[in-house]
């Protein structure tokens, strides 16, 4: 904003302005610099604070920060994951998978209404087409899911949930083309075989393997690997917050759930069911939801505070103490081939977590050991000699 003024006129001394003086012409451009409460968004306190369930994590040291979100997220997911496998071995409650679902996605949007109350901007932000895409999505990642653990072993699930990158990469190639190196080849040829021998393990070993189950784990983990990069980039391109994303998201999903089981007369027999158990359905489904609300918002700290790379191995750690409590909490055949399948996703696992901090991470090359190898036996022959 340009003035000009005469050699009488006093110099402009509002607050938060900075003016820089040309000459002796006594002409100004005055630029205005809003506070940084302006500046930023309104349900934005700081830009380096990290709440968590009403909690500042930003006024401990890091080593803290670590030991509260690694607490949260192992405390509110094994919960989580107990609570989703006590609720499928109440007898008869297999064949309601979607049912389940609608009651989650029900609770989840109470949650998300009730956290969107507690913050100043309620705004929408994403468009609501964007939403009823990023709602079908959620209901086939998260319905598929509990829908087919009425036919596999729960550890079977589990370790399907963690190979999400061989649906990434077979995406990737068939529809943008894209070259991968040798590090996520490996990765996924590690996934994949890891995951047709526990696959193999499960059918030999479980009475009632059903090939169901499979397929619809299957379907799951693809619409849970589109999933993530659709929220990502309409959070990102709208600056919506994560209450909205989770308000908006299931509140529409619970819509198409409850459109799908009436029209395919699934909701009378599940009502009917559940008024018959109401403690071990709703009761554990409110639980369920609560902590899986929950462990959420600590994985999205993880990530924020300390990277994607740290949070992927939490997680991954977070996955195996599951399967393992599994086999202890839940009578179930077991077998060591088991054991080393899991073994084998989990190095596709850190394959591909290497892969993408190839930069940060410096691991020696193969190529190089070698060369160090051979330096050492030199070093070691030539000091003998000597």
């Amino acid at each position: 904003e340009k003035q000009a003024e005469d050699n009488d006129s006093p110099e402009c001394s509002e607050p938060g302005t900075m003016d820089l003086k040309f000459t002796s012409s006594r002409k100004y451009i005055s630029i205005s610099v809003p506070s940084k409460s302006q500046a930023m968004s309104p349900h934005i306190k700081s830009v380096d604070d990290v709440v968590v369930l009403g909690m500042n994590l930003s006024k401990f040291s890091k080593p803290t920060q670590f030991f509260i979100c690694v607490s949260g997220v192992f405390m509110f997911y094994l919960i989580y994951g107990y609570l989703q496998e006590l609720i499928f071995s109440v007898e008869g409650f297999k064949p309601f998978g979607w049912y389940l679902t609608l009651v989650q996605f029900g609770f989840y949007s109470i949650f998300g209404l009730i956290e969107l109350q507690l913050i100043q901007d309620k705004r929408r932000r994403i468009p609501g087409k964007t939403y009823m895409i990023i709602a079908f999505l959620t209901v086939g990642t998260m319905g598929l899911s509990n829908t087919s653990l009425g036919y596999l072993n729960y550890p079977t699930q589990v370790i399907f949930k963690c190979c999400k990158l061989i649906p990434v990469m077979i995406g990737g190639v068939f529809i943008q083309g894209k070259r991968y190196n040798i590090v996520d080849v490996s990765a996924a040829l590690c996934m994949s075989l890891g995951l047709i021998w526990f696959t193999l393990a499960d059918s030999t070993v479980a009475p009632n393997f059903n090939l169901t189950g499979v397929i619809l784990i299957s379907l799951a983990l693809c619409a849970d690997a589109v999933i993530g990069n659709v929220q990502e980039k309409a959070m990102k391109l709208h600056n919506g917050s994560n209450s909205e994303m989770v308000l908006y998201s299931y509140s529409i999903g619970f819509v198409y759930i409850l459109f799908g089981l009436t029209c395919t007369s699934g909701l009378s027999p599940a009502v009917t069911f559940c008024s018959k158990h109401p403690v071990q359905t709703y009761g554990y489904a409110f639980l369920f939801s609560l902590t899986g609300y929950f462990g959420i918002s600590f994985v999205l700290a993880l990530i924020k505070i300390f990277g994607a790379l740290l949070a992927v191995t939490v997680t991954t750690g977070r996955k195996a103490m599951t399967i393992v409590l599994s086999f202890l909490f839940f009578a179930k055949p077991f077998t060591l081939q088991y054991v080393w399948s899991g073994l084998l996703v989990v190095l596709g696992i850190f394959l591909n977590v290497y892969s993408k901090n190839m930069d940060k991470i410096k691991l020696p090359s193969l190529l190089g050991l070698w060369k160090k190898s051979v330096e050492e036996r030199k070093s070691r022959t030539l000091s003998q000699t000597v």
